[in-house]
């Protein structure tokens, strides 16, 4: 019966379901407007671009030398998004030692 309800219900419920979703999204989002997310990955120093370019296109060919590889991006590991999560990760470790946790996203409070 619940589907009929949605399937044929007034407009106006929606109407109001939708106001008070989109009021809670407007205050989610001020909230999250506090923080600035940390990447977890960072451009790569230009001068590293050679060396690993080269060592990836010659371990991605393998044996075909014949082939062909376009490096379009190099990014490396942002040693502020590495050290936090270590230290994340090693402060729940302590109380739950035989466990493992992954860092999905880390954010810093803007000034």
């Amino acid at each position: 019966m619940g589907w009929f309800k949605r399937l044929f219900g007034s407009k106006q419920e929606d109407s109001e379901t939708a106001l008070s979703n989109r009021s809670e999204s407007v205050a989610a989002n001020s909230a999250s407007s506090e923080w600035e997310p940390i990447p977890a990955y960072i451009d790569a120093d230009p001068a590293d671009y050679e060396l690993v370019s080269v060592i990836a296109t010659a371990i991605a060919a393998g044996d075909q030398p014949n082939s062909e590889f376009v490096v379009k991006n190099i990014y490396q590991r942002n040693p502020e998004a590495k050290t936090v999560s270590l230290i994340a990760a090693s402060l729940a470790a302590g109380t739950h030692e035989d466990s493992q946790f992954v860092v999905k996203s880390i954010s810093k409070k803007r000034n």
